[in-house]
């Protein structure tokens, strides 16, 4: 599933209710459906705000399920990172004026069992996250 949505903070509400209903079909605990949303609501949130930087753009989600393995990825056509490994150290972040954590890589680190960032400066940001649903029933 792919969807595309504009880079505005409303439409983060919409991209953790589209990826619960993704879900869904998968039969995940309420524990792995709440990791996901938080996952995806800190990549969300990061484009709209470090990606674009209030200019508008859009953002595209896609998720896949292979068994039980879940993958989603959300991607922006922003600014990009020029320093990855920097980003995504705890309490970092480019935004201090705007009193942002730097706890957003953090958090999806620990949602999901892994996480990786792709990135260019002046041609965006992709970040992928992946998780093993039903792990806590095996």
């Amino acid at each position: 599933m792919t969807v595309t949505f504009d880079a505005i903070s409303q439409n983060e509400a919409v991209a953790r209710m589209v990826v619960a209903a993704f879900l869904t079909n998968f039969n995940p605990t309420m524990d792995e459906m709440t990791d996901v949303k938080t996952a995806v609501s800190e990549a969300v949130t990061n484009a709209i705000i470090h990606g674009y930087d209030g200019k508008e753009g859009r953002i595209q989600m896609t998720c896949q399920q292979k068994s039980k393995d879940f993958t989603v990825a959300i991607q922006d056509k922003g600014r990009g990172i020029s320093d990855v490994k920097k980003a995504m150290e705890p309490f970092y972040t480019s935004r201090p004026e705007l009193e942002r954590s730097g706890m957003g890589f953090a958090f999806m680190e620990a949602f999901m069992d892994d996480v990786e960032v792709i990135s260019q400066v002046d041609v965006g940001t992709t970040v992928i996250m992946r998780k093993r649903l039903g792990d806590a029933d095996t």
